[in-house]
């Protein structure tokens, strides 16, 4: 197996290099790649465009106005990548908001004099491109076994849980919210986590991008329970963007407000992080779903009981 020089342009494609056993290759990273917390020590290779400070509402509007300009919403610093000198470099395809696009990465590397990098670019939509992303990591890694291994480990504690909510007489309804602020409902591989975690999720597709919602359409379903999940956003981050929902008129009518059923949860690390701690992820939804049956250990930590 020869070792290899790699940077990691995502956060999910970092935590696979890491739960492969192949971090001590990692040469380079994403602005926004966080765990494990010693990657913070390697030098960052992208940077946003638009100032990632201020409310859900102020970002989302950046955010859009750097994409109506038809350019990226990240930069890709090439000089750093020519010091680096990797072999490998991974990005994705999936979502030009989330992380740096491949084409961001073609273009950098075109750039490069000293280093012809392979670019694993992937494209997770659902659970199985999840694990068909972590396989092709391990095959530019030379190690298609560790990558077996890791799926088949993944897929082995889902059902673990599977088998425990087989009986379950009640499921209730769900809505994921991914932005609150204009609302996104969670979709891609959320709607499938909602499903296997015992629920019955009502907005987003499976395999599709996250759509927008209004607040009339989630007035409509009143939802039992609300799981609150905003890309890039930790706990504290999502408890303080709260206001925008708390003041919709019949707010405090919807059912899941009225049990105590509304739920915050760390967004940047679990949900939107399309690598090995969707199963954390799932295990989530499980406790937050299903407390008289799952306690994996995560509240306070990956979420808490909205208490406004």
């Amino acid at each position: 197996m020869t070792r290899k020089r790699i940077v990691s342009l995502i956060a999910s494609s970092t935590e696979i290099v890491h739960a492969l056993g192949f971090f001590d290759q990692l040469v380079g990273r994403s602005h926004e790649c966080d765990f494990p917390p010693q990657v913070h020590a390697l030098p960052v290779c992208t940077e946003p465009k638009f100032n990632i400070e201020g409310t859900s509402y102020e970002i989302d509007q950046r955010v859009k106005a750097v994409l109506q300009e038809g350019i990226s919403v990240y930069r890709v610093f090439a000089d750093r990548l020519n010091e680096l000198r990797p072999d490998i470099i991974i990005t994705q395809s999936q979502c030009e908001v989330c992380a740096v696009s491949l084409r961001d990465v073609e273009e950098a590397v075109c750039q490069l004099v000293t280093s012809q990098p392979q670019i694993v670019s992937l494209e997770p939509n659902s659970l199985n491109d999840v694990w068909a992303d972590i396989r092709r990591v391990a095959v530019a890694l030379e190690a298609p076994a560790l990558g077996e291994q890791l799926v088949a480990f993944s897929q082995g504690r889902i059902s673990v849980i599977q088998a425990q909510i087989q009986n379950i007489k009640h499921k209730p309804t769900v809505a994921c919210i991914e932005w609150i602020d204009p609302l996104m409902a969670g979709g891609n591989w959320v709607p499938e986590l909602v499903e296997l975690a015992g629920g019955i999720n009502l907005f987003g597709e499976a395999g599709k991008h996250s759509p927008w919602m209004t607040f009339e359409e989630l007035t409509a379903h009143d939802p039992e329970v609300i799981v609150v999940l905003p890309c890039g956003y930790d706990i504290p981050k999502t408890r303080s963007e709260m206001s925008p929902l708390l003041n919709q008129p019949g707010w405090e009518n919807l059912q899941a407000v009225r049990t105590g059923q509304v739920y915050l949860t760390d967004g940047n690390q679990y949900f939107n992080r399309p690598g090995p701690r969707l199963v954390e992820s799932l295990e989530i939804l499980a406790e937050i779903l299903h407390p008289e049956k799952f306690k994996f250990g995560h509240e306070g930590t990956g979420w808490e009981r909205w208490q406004g």
